[in-house]
């Protein structure tokens, strides 16, 4: 396992520092796992996620890339663990810098994360329609106010997860082919913005795309080859 990684500019390592905090809401306990290769970095964080082998929900990911100095590793990281790295390395960069590179110690990993075992096709993507974003907004707020409501403060972890699968499992209202979950890891992850949500296929998976990420969705029920 690499030592460390190094990220091309101060701004990537920020943005890498905003996206590990979000993602640290989403679970305090949790992971990411990062690819670096060919001088990317692509950071996975997982939003949604079957809990055993009966559960028929679908897998949610987040992914976002940086350029990427030095480094080349395969690796699931805590994410309490990289962001406290990432953000000390931030503190010893200097801001009369920002385009020199800044490097980041890995962690220790991790090998009991079952999400990530679940790779996205690197190619073959096919084109969809675009869509545009607004739909995926209201979801993802619809979505957050039933929750909040549904579950109160105590309820146990398997009551929480059933409720929180219900929900993001759902089709979306103007696109049906994709969960609820979809529309919930662009809010939560702040991919969303004004320019329209580009879709791309390859076999059971869909990546969703903006200016300020990418969403990846495998439903065990959608394939394109269906």
């Amino acid at each position: 396992m690499s030592a460390a990684f190094v990220l091309t500019t101060r701004a990537a390592a920020h943005d890498l520092s905003v996206l590990l905090g979000r993602a640290q809401r989403l679970d305090e306990a949790g992971a990411v796992r990062l690819i670096a290769d060919s001088g990317v970095l692509a950071v996975y964080v997982a939003v949604v996620t079957p809990k055993g082998l009966l559960d028929r929900g679908p897998t949610v990911l987040g992914l976002r890339t940086l350029a990427l100095a030095e480094g080349a590793f395969d690796e699931v990281v805590p994410i309490r663990s990289l962001l406290a790295r990432v953000d000390a390395a931030l503190a010893a960069a200097p801001d009369s810098e920002p385009t020199a590179p800044v490097p980041v110690g890995l962690p220790a990993g991790v090998s009991t994360i079952v999400w990530a075992g679940i790779t996205p096709p690197r190619g073959g993507w096919q084109r969809l329609a675009p869509l545009e974003p607004a739909p995926f907004a209201a979801a993802a707020r619809v979505g957050i106010e039933e929750i909040a409501t549904a579950i109160p403060t105590g309820t146990g972890e398997q009551i929480v997860h059933r409720v929180r699968s219900e929900v993001w499992g759902r089709p979306l209202p103007e696109a049906e082919h994709l969960p609820a979950g979809a529309a919930f890891a662009f809010e939560t992850l702040g991919f969303l913005g004004e320019d329209p949500v580009q879709q791309f296929a390859a076999g059971s998976w869909i990546r969703l795309s903006t200016a300020r990420g990418h969403v990846l969705v495998k439903h065990s029920g959608w394939s394109l080859q269906r």
